[in-house]
């Protein structure tokens, strides 16, 4: 017979291991702490023998809550919208006062008009708005985006033999195609960067999700008087009629996940195509491993590791534990994947992970989000197949924060590639690129321009802005404005070293 406790109690007969802070008489593990930092697994697993399929926690200084480590336990809250809200105006300690106005979560978690934060039919209605939008975007369309994105960057730094990928590769590729789909022109492009970078970072999450919030407000005018055919003008005019404010969330919803979540997708695959004996080998760019290498990462070291809160509506019991009505609860869905209790373990071509999420709340651009992952991934380990770690794997750098994690330092080596012409040609040995003669780009000569039909040609090195053709049918296309492109790099850059910082 289950034995049920109290949320507020410690599990009856669990007693804490040695140096475990529930010895200093709170019961609550502390995810802010180094050693969760250093090694959030195994705090899951201690979590999980010590109290089961949900364990008391606290998020940062005074902020407790439940974190649920079990997979049918995450399952049974996220497919209960009945039960288990994810409005933040349900949460008790923050309705009674109780959490600190200095504390990072209470900050960020917040009431708000965005998908994820709302539920019943309010969150129909902007689910409903952000379906419609993203699915107007070609498969095809999308993976020339990325494809050409993805050139571009590669061309920077193949002649090299070297490169850190995840600030000159894995972390650029989501953002700049982000910026592509939204139709974001490059100034606002540059405001909306630094103001996300503060927000993720932690070191003004108020006033960094302000200045992307008026960015955003900036790019919805552009786009009321002069739509086109990408993501903004699409919510703008979609039958749902949201609100301006209702649109700045939304978009930073999207925003969040190219920036904050698929940089660790991208550069975690690659880690594990990288020093994984099951994933080398002569095919090792090809698109089974690569997909293969997304799955093992989402099973086992997800990039959203913990997702937003959840608050049940009514006292109720699950998992062995009785919650209270407004108690704080977070899926860990890198401590789920990796239950001992689970019925489908993971295995190959086994996608019943939770990375995703699931039920009502499950990231509507989850499709748009692998397909980007994938193709970044193919395009890479094609242009440079003998890509290598560069060092040994232990000295990776790592994102481990409550939130996010991945890798946040990749150096690799290589052969040195020639980027314009042939782009399979090896640089003689003895010969430093750029010592010699280049053909001229395709692109350049005898004046011609040979991009396909409908699009616009690449620009030229260091440039990393692109103009991108709009999907078949939508007539129109993607045209970011201005011609300040080193301001362009500069922000991106600033955005990447703070990223890299954010712990």
């Amino acid at each position: 017979m289950t034995q049920l406790y109290d949320s507020s109690a410690q599990r009856p007969g669990a007693l804490p291991p040695p140096g475990c802070p529930a010895h200093a008489g709170t019961g609550a593990e502390p995810l802010h702490a180094p050693e969760f930092g250093r090694d959030p697994f195994a705090v899951y697993r201690r979590l999980r023998e010590a109290h089961g399929p949900l364990a008391p926690v606290e998020l940062d200084g005074g902020v407790p809550a439940m974190l649920c480590v079990g997979y049918e336990t995450a399952l049974e809250i996220m497919r209960r919208p009945e039960t288990f809200s994810k409005d933040p105006r349900n949460w008790r300690d923050r309705n009674e006062g109780l959490l600190s106005e200095s504390s990072f979560a209470p900050r960020v978690l917040r009431p708000r008009p965005q998908v994820d934060f709302v539920d019943g039919e309010e969150h129909r209605r902007l689910r409903g708005a952000i379906e419609d939008s993203t699915g107007r975007i070609d498969p095809g369309a999308l993976r020339t985006y990325v494809e050409r994105t993805a050139d571009t960057l590669i061309d920077q730094f193949c002649e090299a033999g070297e490169a850190e990928l995840i600030g000159s590769y894995c972390a650029l590729v989501p953002v700049l195609v982000m910026g592509q789909l939204f139709g974001c022109p490059q100034e606002i492009m540059d405001r909306l960067l630094r103001g996300v970078a503060a927000f993720i970072d932690g070191s003004d999450p108020l006033g960094g999700d302000r200045v992307a919030a008026e960015a955003l407000r900036e790019l919805i005018d552009l786009k009321r008087r002069e739509p086109a055919a990408d993501i903004t003008s699409w919510l703008i005019a979609h039958p749902a009629r949201l609100t301006d404010e209702e649109l700045v969330e939304q978009l930073l919803l999207l925003l969040g996940m190219g920036t904050g979540v698929m940089p660790g997708l991208i550069g975690s695959a690659l880690r594990l195509l990288l020093t994984d004996e099951r994933f080398s080998g002569d095919v090792m760019g090809g698109s089974m491993l690569v997909e293969d290498a997304l799955d093992e990462v989402l099973w086992t070291d997800p990039p959203l590791a913990n997702m937003g809160l959840y608050f049940p509506v009514h006292d109720t019991n699950i998992g062995g534990t009785r919650l209270r009505a407004g108690d704080a609860v977070m899926i860990s869905l890198a401590a789920t994947n990796r239950d001992a209790l689970l019925r489908s373990p993971h295995k190959q071509g086994n996608r019943a992970h939770l990375a995703f999420g699931a039920g009502p709340h499950a990231c509507p651009g989850r499709s748009s989000a692998r397909l980007i992952a994938s193709v970044a991934l193919e395009k890479l380990l094609d242009r440079i197949p003998d890509l290598a770690l560069a060092g040994e794997v232990e000295q990776l750098k790592w994102l481990s924060g409550v939130f996010v994690r991945g890798v946040i330092t990749l150096p690799v080596r290589f052969a040195p590639v020639i980027k314009p012409g042939s782009r399979r040609t090896m640089v003689p040995p003895g010969v430093r690129p750029g010592e010699r003669d280049q053909p001229p780009h395709p692109d350049q000569r005898d004046g011609r321009q040979d991009a396909p039909q409908g699009a616009s040609p690449l620009p030229s090195v260091p440039s990393l802005s692109l103009s991108l053709p709009a999907p078949p049918g939508s007539g129109g296309e993607f045209q970011p404005e201005g011609e300040d492109r080193q301001k362009q790099q500069s922000a991106l850059l600033g955005f990447l070293t703070r990223w890299r910082r954010s712990r």
